[in-house]
């Protein structure tokens, strides 16, 4: 059984057909990866699955079981975290108290006994905080520690947004371009973490990116979609050397070095 399942899904706004009877399913452990030109349905996909949007048609299923019945704000509790191309930080926050606010899904604790601070509210903190300084030796980010998130450049700033997403544990990680914005030196960075979230972490990564080098790096299996439409799904060679891909992307130099976003 497949972890996440598109099944002819489908999402009009008004007389424009954003995704049109998309089908495709996410292997546990695999790292799969959506391209496509800009209006494509690509985010759209990720509202889709975050429960931002309803489908008009189909179904989107999690470890087997429905969510269109689930609001956005349930999704976390199945172990289902994003990052957004927009960045969506605490700016006034600094780095560990941003991360700690992905650890919502795991507290147990009421509001009385955090009112009181008891022992197992203490006891729980340390864990929350302890989960969090993981994910901060993870993504090296161990100098931004106490630094404000507003006084950061923006890679770092990208950095400690996956690291929210990351302090969930979630079983599926939704990247919304983790790429746009950095430097070839960062997004190197990127391809290395993805890698180790899947094989260190063992989180099912599922990837909207535009930058094809990172895309074949890393993923797995690739879906390019173009106008709502499915193109190709396969490996990344397959699908860069899709004529309908090709097409799409106006000719195969633009096609294998870079999709625009």
């Amino acid at each position: 059984m497949s972890l996440l399942e598109i099944d002819n899904v489908t999402l009009r706004f008004g007389g424009v057909v954003a995704v049109n009877q998309v089908s495709f399913s996410v292997e546990e452990g695999e790292v799969f990866a959506i391209v496509g030109p800009n209006g494509a349905g690509k985010s759209t996909l990720f509202n889709l699955v975050s429960r931002f949007y309803d489908p008009a048609e189909g179904d989107i299923r999690f470890d087997g079981k429905s969510i269109l019945s689930l609001g956005s704000h349930e999704i976390a509790g199945l172990g289902i975290a994003r990052t957004f191309q927009n960045i969506e930080l605490f700016e006034q926050a600094t780095v560990l108290q941003n991360l700690l606010v992905g650890r919502h899904r795991h507290r147990k604790s009421n509001l009385v006994s955090q009112a009181l601070f008891l022992p197992g509210v203490r006891e729980e903190e340390r864990q929350h905080r302890q989960a969090v300084e993981q994910v901060i030796d993870f993504l090296d980010l161990q100098a931004y520690r106490e630094k404000y998130i507003a006084g950061l450049p923006y890679g770092v700033r990208k950095v400690v947004e996956m690291g929210r997403a990351l302090a969930l544990e979630p079983r599926l990680l939704l990247l919304d371009e983790p790429a746009s914005g950095l430097s070839v030196e960062e997004t190197q960075d990127v391809a290395f973490w993805v890698e180790d979230i899947k094989k260190q972490m063992g989180i099912t990564v599922l990837m909207v990116e535009h930058d094809m080098h990172l895309v074949a790096s890393v993923s797995d299996r690739v879906l390019a979609l173009a106008d709502g439409k499915m193109l190709a799904l396969g490996t990344p060679p397959e699908v860069q050397n899709h004529p309908a891909v090709v097409e799409a992307y106006i000719g195969t130099t633009e096609a294998n070095e870079k999709v625009p976003a």
